[in-house]
């Protein structure tokens, strides 16, 4: 049996996000594949697998030949938000059993910029065929979806909406440490509560923002560790779960999908929630942050509204730093967000998410071990990855 090689992220970075007016999708593809090539000063043709999913009728065959590359290995797993944690698992694995060297995965997206510019609308359609058909008729929206499953965690365990709230207050705490963030004026609880109601729980600022962006992730095999410039981040560990696409056969609303997903990926790991020194969750809601923190096992059932108070989840905060960039919530969200929160925590683990965002130990130590959780869909799926320090 051949032994399976170690892997590790040694490349990450974003492309230019926020508001883009000027670029392509396909050109924030490039911009974020350069740039995870540089950071990690691997040269381009040791990339022989190449993933990526929401851009072109044949991904991720278009984007390939539009970065110049010749994959072996692909994939277009897309799952909504946790696709790219699903795709880093998928990637993880092939390098490990020796099916590719490097992979590359790449997103790029001008959600914000077509809206503005008339190039599509602001609502989301899943269509109408399949199980999507029997839902249609009644008019659920995305964001209905979620507010629903918000309002049934507040009615089962009593979670106030000024404790979701707190999710966006704190995240927008975050940004305002992170010069790259779209949003980064604090805000107060008052202020969120406040906002125009978009679906009953959550007014403006409990849902994401919507940006232009793109970022890329390298994972290499342990061989090429050695040629990187950067200081590697080992995969130790990653977990993925289907959970529904009807509402209606989904079994409990205040269970995401990450309840199984974060499992695995902790078994796999060997290593413990206790453990982590920082989270990045999807948070395309404030509801999403609060019940992942909770099916990761960060609290107990019920108990995420309580968790999330009292500044918890803030950089320096004391607890456990959550969304360290500011999240969907204030820094960008231009759609399947899952790979921006890799970055994020390849950089923290690094040490390079600056002087005023760098999380740090109890000791003033650089972090060891961070999860990355991301959620699609409705919470229909996740993917979790749990990642450690070179």
């Amino acid at each position: 049996m051949v032994a399976r090689r170690k892997v590790a992220v040694v490349g990450a970075a974003l492309a230019d996000c926020g508001r883009v007016d000027d670029a392509t999708p396909y050109t924030l593809h490039a911009q974020a594949a350069r740039r995870a090539l540089a950071d990690a000063g691997l040269d381009r043709s040791l990339v022989d697998g190449f993933a990526s999913a929401g851009l072109g009728t044949l991904a991720p065959v278009e984007v390939a030949e539009y970065l110049g590359l010749r994959p072996t290995w692909v994939d277009s797993t897309s799952v909504g938000g946790s696709t790219w944690e699903v795709m880093a698992a998928h990637a993880a694995d092939a390098i490990a059993a020796g099916h590719a060297r490097v992979v590359l995965l790449a997103y790029g997206s001008t959600a914000r910029a077509d809206v503005k510019a008339g190039r599509r609308t602001g609502t989301l359609s899943f269509g109408t065929r399949g199980p999507m058909q029997f839902e249609v008729p009644y008019g659920h929206t995305l964001i209905a979806k979620y507010a629903m499953a918000a309002r049934r965690h507040m009615i089962e365990y009593g979670t106030t909406i000024e404790q979701l709230a707190e999710v966006a207050v704190q995240a927008r705490a975050n940004a305002a440490l992170n010069p790259e963030a779209m949003f980064r004026t604090p805000v107060t609880v008052d202020e969120v509560l406040a906002g125009p109601m978009i679906a009953d729980p959550f007014t403006k600022l409990h849902c994401c923002v919507r940006s232009d962006g793109g970022a890329a992730v390298l994972l290499a095999a342990e061989e090429y560790v050695r040629d990187c410039r950067t200081t590697p981040v080992w995969v130790l560990g990653s977990g993925e779960y289907v959970s529904h696409a009807a509402m209606s056969e989904w079994p409990d609303f205040t269970v995401s999908p990450a309840a199984v997903s974060g499992r695995l990926a902790f078994e796999r790991a060997g290593v413990r929630p206790d453990e982590m020194d920082l989270a990045e969750i999807y948070d395309a809601f404030t509801y999403m942050t609060l019940v992942t923190l909770e099916d990761l096992g960060f609290c107990g059932k019920g108990e995420g509204g309580a968790f999330v108070e009292k500044g918890r989840l803030r950089v320096g905060g004391g607890g456990l730093p959550v969304n360290t960039d500011g999240g969907g919530l204030s820094a960008q969200h231009p759609g399947m967000r899952g790979l921006f929160l890799l970055v994020e925590a390849v950089r923290q683990l690094r040490g390079e998410a600056g002087e005023d965002r760098q999380v740090r130990r109890g000791d003033g130590t650089l972090p060891r071990l961070a999860v990355a959780s991301g959620t699609g869909g409705w919470f229909c799926s996740s993917g979790t990855v749990v990642l450690a320090a070179g």
